[in-house]
């Protein structure tokens, strides 16, 4: 890649991650608000809730979508458009007035979400040295993973001082800030040209609709815990309200941890990393129930917790080799499995709560849906397995376990 407009791979990672960073408070930064919603607009928590589900929603409808339609524009063109998207989305989400009017700017928020992230992970790609593919999608995701050490405690801090407005209304200043650093981005042609039967034959191997699932039902253990925590910390560690900003920074220095470790072990054992990780976190969502007493140990379960993040840059990396004739399609694919797995982790986790389950025992509903993604990795596992055997393996196939 011509690099005549940013002077270092490293500079165009950090622009890609910055717009990860305002996707992950886009994202992170409104499960900590939930109280601050229902106190706002007189709704129960379970309304409340629907801002998160929308966002979800959003996400899922947008990647595909918008990954189509602009497949065949350069990237840059694409990833300031997405940008801007969030500009606009969050800005008018700061302006809400009733909760129906914030949850429909949450629908729109996350129509960019998947396509930014598809698009920036194939620019890293693009960019990336042989076999360091993992590593430098895992440097997009490092402005998500960042964003939950720093920017959801800070305006988690804001919200609960000043008001939740101010909070889209920082994230749409820093897209602003995003967008005119874009315009520094190369903007060289795409290398080939998308066509839609390649792009839709993505949905034709086994192995991908395998990862989908276990991305699906595994990182649904994520985000039920994650959106039940601050519930968890005031009601059952008894500390004060700032101690929900303390969990949100150990869950993201957990993110960034297993973002940096991960994405170096995937380099070379992708397959077998991943399993192993959906195993440990059920035996943590586990242990999670009963320390829910004590902050401290709290704390240490998020963490681990937190590191499953960072196995988005594997599964990603395992399904562009999966379907190497459908980078587009993948790219939206990724965060659609993922935001569904937003939208039905905290869904599954309120089913149980509503039946009688105490707010701590989503730990329980996490276990489950992280073993439900191990058994779903067992059979992804034979899948991929038998996709390397029948195919000759490159330089920069990572399909070797």
């Amino acid at each position: 890649m011509n690099q005549s407009s940013l002077h270092s791979k490293k500079s165009i990672l950090f622009v890609l991650a910055l717009g990860g960073f305002i996707l992950g408070l886009t994202e992170f930064a409104m499960m900590p608000m939930l109280p601050l919603f229902t106190d706002a607009f007189g709704s129960t928590p379970a309304q409340s809730s629907y801002a998160i589900s929308a966002y979800a929603l959003g996400v899922v409808v947008g990647a595909p979508v918008f990954m189509l339609l602009t497949a065949n524009i350069r990237k840059r063109q694409a990833l300031m458009l997405f940008v801007a998207m969030m500009l606009v989305f969050n800005g008018l989400g700061a302006l809400a007035q009733t909760l129906e009017q914030l949850v429909l700017s949450r629908f729109l928020s996350g129509l960019p979400h998947g396509c930014y992230f598809g698009t920036a992970a194939i620019m890293a790609a693009e960019i990336a040295p042989r076999n360091e593919r993992v590593s430098y999608i895992s440097k997009v995701f490092m402005g998500l993973t960042i964003a939950t050490i720093i920017g959801v405690p800070l305006v988690t801090l804001i919200g609960q001082n000043l008001s939740w407005r101010y909070c889209l209304a920082l994230v749409s200043f820093i897209s602003l800030i995003a967008l005119l650093l874009m315009f520094r981005l190369p903007n060289e042609p795409n290398k080939t040209r998308v066509t839609l039967a390649n792009e839709l034959g993505v949905f034709k191997s086994k192995s991908v609709w395998s990862i989908i699932a276990m991305i699906i039902v595994g990182f649904g253990g994520i985000f039920c815990m994650y959106t039940y925590v601050a519930d968890t910390i005031l009601k059952h560690t008894q500390a004060p309200a700032y101690a929900v900003s303390i969990a949100m920074v150990v869950f993201g220095i957990g993110s960034t941890v297993g973002n940096v470790v991960l994405g170096k072990i995937g380099n070379r054992q992708p397959v077998m990393t991943t399993g192993v990780v959906l195993a440990l976190a059920a035996f943590f969502s586990l242990l999670y129930v009963f320390v829910s007493s004590s902050m401290v140990l709290l704390c240490v379960v998020v963490f681990f917790i937190g590191c499953t993040i960072g196995l988005a840059a594997i599964v990603q990396s395992l399904l562009m080799e999966a379907a190497p004739n459908g980078q587009a399609m993948i790219g939206a694919i990724v965060q659609c499995s993922f935001n569904t797995a937003n939208a039905i982790g905290p869904w599954v986790g309120g089913l149980y709560i509503a039946a009688g389950g105490e707010i701590h025992e989503s730990g329980y509903v996490s276990a489950i849906l992280f073993a439900g993604g191990f058994v779903i990795w067992a059979a992804s596992a034979k899948l991929l397995s038998r996709q390397r055997e029948s195919v000759p393996a490159g330089p920069n196939v990572v399909l070797n376990n």
